[in-house]
């Protein structure tokens, strides 16, 4: 079965979406939105909530990018976990997944969160692991310049590693509560850590028992090579950047091929790209909403926002002349840039039409029509191994989500591409995924024997 996921947020993921006349009103900081978002998604038996999250007000030296507040940008926001947990008493299945960052964070500090969240939801925390791509992010650390891209990774790796050793401080069965003999835990069923590494010294073991997944699930959205070998070796799942089936094909074959070498099969790697959906119960109706939204941005917006995703100042050509040739490395997230500059020599599109085509989707696929026609391509995307699922941008909120769930899952269903109930007890079974054993301890506990 496929997987799929939306976010969490309620502007909408179309630049002109929260302005749309079936959008919420009051998006800033409003918990019920969030609920409802939540809520929805579950009745759809979604397997997951996605919550991004930086570490800094974006795009003030941008002024028509930070009035409008483009969705990736989020000025004011609640904190994720706090969020989460919260939501995490108004649902039951839904996995919930956040961004954290390994540049600008501690492993002791986010693997006590993380677990914390995994217990508070009865598992199923999810953790986004990222290395921070906004340089302006170190400024609100104590840093003066962002780190090192290389450097970045390596502490990425370290700090997972860290991560999952503290997870791993308790056996499962530690916590005996035994009134008779007074032995609250077992000392011999925990671990300490003594971690001594390039980047950071951690004793433990974390005072959290051990989380109902063992491990939360972990995503990464690295399309590097350094990014997918972090992937190949950590994460469950991986966003993707692709906007074509080719694309989804060839970054799907690439990275199922990189498990190998750490002892994983293809299953244990679920990779989602995202998917701009815009559904009616005719074509018709999908391209009205898609045309009322397309009216709503004017150039001197889009081009702004195109100059976000490619990192480079688009103002300074022409606006109906072709889309320049750009470097491939920056030093934030180069996978949209590259996408991107692909798109447009492939099409041979300009400045203006090649803003036109991003911004439905932020740079991913675009999926529009009927319900059979939306249906049909999921399918053929899940068929032909481009992908295991879908991370589905709602543009409209919460209307696009709304029918998302009351038109597209029921036909998922009838052609047997998605669940028509949730199973097992925890996010990790529901998606399939394996459940790490703890390498420090064996099942067997002394209250047991």
């Amino acid at each position: 079965m496929m997987n799929l996921m939306t976010g969490l947020l309620g502007l909408g993921g179309h630049l002109g979406g929260w302005r749309h006349k079936d959008a919420w009103s009051d998006n800033v900081m409003n918990l019920d939105h969030a609920i409802e978002t939540a809520q929805m998604a579950e009745r759809g038996l979604f397997d997951l909530l996605f919550m991004a999250d930086g570490n800094a007000v974006r795009q003030m030296d941008k002024p028509a990018l930070f009035a409008a507040n483009s969705p990736s940008d989020r000025p004011a926001v609640f904190e994720p976990i706090t969020l989460l947990t919260a939501v995490a008493q108004y649902t039951k299945h839904i996995g919930l997944l956040c961004t954290a960052t390994t540049t600008y964070d501690e492993p002791y500090s986010l693997a006590r969160r993380f677990a914390s969240l995994d217990h508070l939801s009865k598992g199923r925390a999810c953790w986004n692991i990222v290395t921070t791509s906004y340089p302006d992010d170190s400024l609100n650390f104590s840093r003066t310049e962002h780190m090192a891209k290389d450097h970045r990774y390596e502490r990425a790796i370290e700090f997972i590693e860290v991560a999952k050793g503290l997870w791993d401080s308790w056996a499962e069965d530690a916590f005996i509560q035994d009134r008779a003999t007074g032995r609250f835990l077992d000392p011999t069923r925990v671990r300490v850590l003594n971690h001594m590494g390039k980047h950071f010294q951690v004793k433990g073991p974390l005072n959290v028992a051990r989380m109902p997944q063992g491990y939360p699930v972990l995503f990464t959205a690295g399309q590097s090579e350094d990014g997918r070998e972090l992937a190949a070796k950590h994460a469950d799942c991986i966003f993707a950047v692709t906007n074509t089936k080719k694309a989804g094909q060839a970054f799907y074959a690439d990275l199922k091929g990189r498990l190998a070498k750490y002892g994983r099969a293809p299953d244990s790697l679920r990779i989602m790209p995202g998917c701009a959906v815009y559904v009616g119960r005719t074509a018709s109706e999908a391209e009205e909403l898609y045309d009322e939204l397309q009216s709503l941005i004017a150039p001197e917006l889009g081009v702004p926002y195109l100059s976000k995703l490619c990192e480079t100042d688009m103002s300074k050509y022409p606006l109906d002349g072709p889309m320049p040739d750009l470097p491939t490395s920056v030093l934030g997230i180069a996978s949209f840039r590259n996408t991107i500059v692909e798109m447009a020599k492939r099409d041979k599109l300009t400045v203006r039409q090649t803003y036109e085509r991003i911004l439905p989707s932020m740079g991913h696929v675009t999926m529009k029509g009927s319900v059979s026609q939306v249906c049909d391509e999921i399918e053929d995307w899940y068929t032909s191994k481009a992908c295991d699922g879908f991370n589905i941008n709602t543009p409209v909120m919460p209307r696009s989500l709304n029918d998302f769930v009351e038109l597209v899952i029921p036909e998922l269903q009838r052609r047997g591409l998605f669940r028509k109930a949730y199973e097992g007890r925890t996010l990790r079974e529901r998606m399939g995924l394996p459940v790490p054993a703890n390498p420090y301890f064996d099942k067997t506990s002394l209250a047991a024997e």
